[in-house]
């Protein structure tokens, strides 16, 4: 599935629009469920690297804005391709839309199966996040396992998920979450779980509270503009002692989807139940295994098999003539 290449005029066609909102449900649906990056996702439609580009120079866009360069500005705005983004973006929200009234009820009806799968799901992410540490040091250990316990010891005094927060919350919360659009194998609700802003921002999606979603949105917009360059930056000139750091924040953060006793509405620990405990652990393993699955995808698409010669046709130029 290969996504369409720009036309002459520098636009898409408009039988393609609908294709790429496809496109952006799809990554909304994975950016909905703590675990599964969309842009993994994107990896696997063959669009994430036209999508980073895009993200930055969206990026370059707010952070010239934010300086008052604005015929800076105006020049990167024209730069960023707007007929991939937009639909892209259509279908994303549209996306967490339709799945936050799902999610919501799972979390509230069967709050330690939905921690199970989310457990699984954040887990499965974890050697993907390892794999993509080019090397591992001393040093580069060493900060996994600070980032690791440190994470899940402030985690730990996070007794429940966060009761009526305040607006400024929700925009800290939007600026945090969205610089996980360019982080390799980390989602943006995970990271909204792990503040326990997951289910209030789920809530004011479904209850259309326009106030509490403009600040997650305007958030979002300020932490793209403030953080998404640096955090570029660093992956680039560090990139394995930045992946190392993340894999040992995702390490620790699984003490907030350990399924008992209170699903993730609380950082507590206990042992599993008797009753319950075959099915949640089965949950779990199919949200690990759905995440190396779409990674196994994302892989082959990125590197397919060699074409095998012998079975390959003859150019024209090679076939014998006809008697």
């Amino acid at each position: 599935m290969r996504f369409p290449a720009r036309s002459s005029r520098g636009f898409l066609a408009a039988r393609d629009h609908l294709a790429q909102a496809a496109r952006g449900f799809l990554m909304g649906s994975a950016d909905v469920v703590p675990g599964v990056s969309g842009g993994t996702v994107a990896l696997v439609l063959g669009i994430y690297e036209r999508l980073v580009t895009n993200i930055r120079a969206g990026a370059a866009v707010l952070g010239a804005a934010v300086q008052g360069r604005f015929s800076e500005a105006w020049r990167r705005f024209r730069a960023v391709e707007w007929d991939f983004i937009l639909p892209l973006l259509a279908g994303i929200g549209t996306a967490l839309v339709v799945l936050a009234a799902l999610l919501e009820g799972l979390l509230e009806d069967h709050p330690i199966g939905t921690a199970a799968v989310f457990f699984g799901l954040v887990a499965g992410s974890i050697p993907v996040a390892w794999a993509a540490v080019g090397r591992w040091d001393p040093a580069r250990a060493v900060i996994f396992a600070a980032t690791a316990a440190a994470t899940f010891g402030l985690l730990g005094l996070r007794s429940e998920e966060v009761a009526d927060p305040a607006l400024v919350a929700f925009f800290l919360a939007g600026a945090v979450a969205v610089v996980a659009m360019i982080l390799p194998g980390i989602s943006g609700s995970f990271i909204l779980l792990m503040l326990g802003m997951y289910e209030g921002v789920l809530a004011a999606v479904n209850d259309r509270d326009v106030a509490i979603i403009g600040a997650v949105l305007v958030g979002a917009v300020v932490g793209l503009a403030s953080f998404a360059t640096l955090l570029d930056r660093l992956l680039r000139g560090h990139h394995d002692t930045v992946m190392a750091a993340l894999v040992g924040l995702m390490a620790g953060s699984l003490r907030v989807l350990w399924p008992w006793p209170d699903g993730t509405d609380t950082a507590r620990l206990a042992a599993p139940d008797g009753a319950g405990g075959v099915g949640a652990l089965l949950l779990a393993l199919a949200g690990f295994a759905a995440v190396q699955a779409i990674v196994a995808l994302g892989r082959a698409r990125e590197h397919p098999p060699p074409a095998d010669p012998v079975n390959q046709p003859k150019p024209a130029s090679a076939r014998p003539e006809p008697r």
